[in-house]
């Protein structure tokens, strides 16, 4: 465009509003980004421990993702012809973080696969909602390349996990799908904890993890998890998802727990339910009792 003619066309109004809408929306790629990672992702890159600090046998595995990025993660194997839990971590920390929660569900006989984010331990990348989707797609991959099909894998995810693992349970059905501790979406989580904020810059964040949509489109059988004391997603979140949820559901209350530690308060009841869900989801009767 010749510069007289840009200059005309700069002092039309009309012109000059889209001039700005699209000047703000390139700046507002890189403040969105800054935003997604300042709110969502709290990843540490150092692993403290292995599943071997509590006794653990396993195998460091590395593996790619749906999109061919590095990742990583941790196998450790269950009682023979056991069905495999693939643990989707929540936003924080990484997998090193979850070793009483391998344990525990080690105790139950089954195989477990947790792995890292990118961007979470040694897995290489930057997390985003797309980029966790295709961690998980790719984890799925992996087990598929050990020999597990989907109606012997279990997806279990916890936190911001349990929104990961229902959106890859809507593209490769599981025999079962655990999701604990789950929010509704994210604009309504920020809508709950950050109000003014949520108002103002809300439309910054690209990320929606938007479990109260999908749920709805979810074939296999459900169990969710919530504790009553819920400070970070709130029992309604837990109520709202599975009111929307059509296929075969159960919800257990936890009802002195927070966040982050159902597993721990829930005690027997907690895992006599996940022994009850994955027997009846797979078959699997548990040999050796812990």
């Amino acid at each position: 465009m010749p510069l007289q003619t840009l200059v005309t066309r700069l002092k039309q109004p009309s012109f000059r509003l889209l001039v700005y809408l699209a000047a703000a929306l390139i700046f507002a790629m890189p403040a969105r980004t800054a935003l997604e990672q300042h709110f969502l992702y709290f990843p540490d890159p150092v692993h403290e421990a292995t599943p071997g600090s509590v006794g653990l046998t396993f195998e460091d595995v590395s593996f790619t993702a749906a999109d061919g990025t590095q990742l990583s993660g941790w196998l450790v194997p269950g009682e023979e012809q056991a069905p495999v839990v693939l643990f989707c971590i929540g936003n924080a920390g990484n997998i090193s973080h979850r070793l009483d929660t391998l344990r525990m569900l080690n105790e139950l006989g089954v195989t477990v696969f947790i792995f890292n984010y990118r961007g979470y331990g040694t897995s290489e990348g930057q997390a985003s909602e797309t980029g966790t989707y295709a961690d998980v797609a790719g984890a799925v991959s992996f087990l598929e390349g050990r020999g597990w099909q989907a109606e012997r894998m279990i997806f279990f995810g916890r936190s911001l996990g349990a929104a990961v693992a229902l959106e890859q349970a809507l593209q490769t059905p599981p025999a079962g799908l655990v999701m604990e501790a789950a929010f509704t979406s994210i604009t309504e989580m920020g809508r709950r904890h950050y109000p003014g904020l949520s108002f103002l810059l809300g439309w910054l964040i690209g990320a929606k993890y938007d479990n109260l949509d999908k749920i709805s489109r979810l074939t296999s059988p459900l169990l969710q998890i919530h504790g009553r004391q819920d400070s970070v997603c709130p029992p309604d979140m837990a109520e709202k998802l599975y009111a929307r949820a059509t296929s075969a559901k159960q919800l257990l209350w936890v009802q002195e727990a927070d966040h982050n530690d159902a597993f721990v308060v829930g005690g027997t009841l907690y895992r006599e339910t996940l022994r009850q869900a994955f027997a009846q989801w797979t078959g699997f009767k548990q040999i050796t009792q812990p």
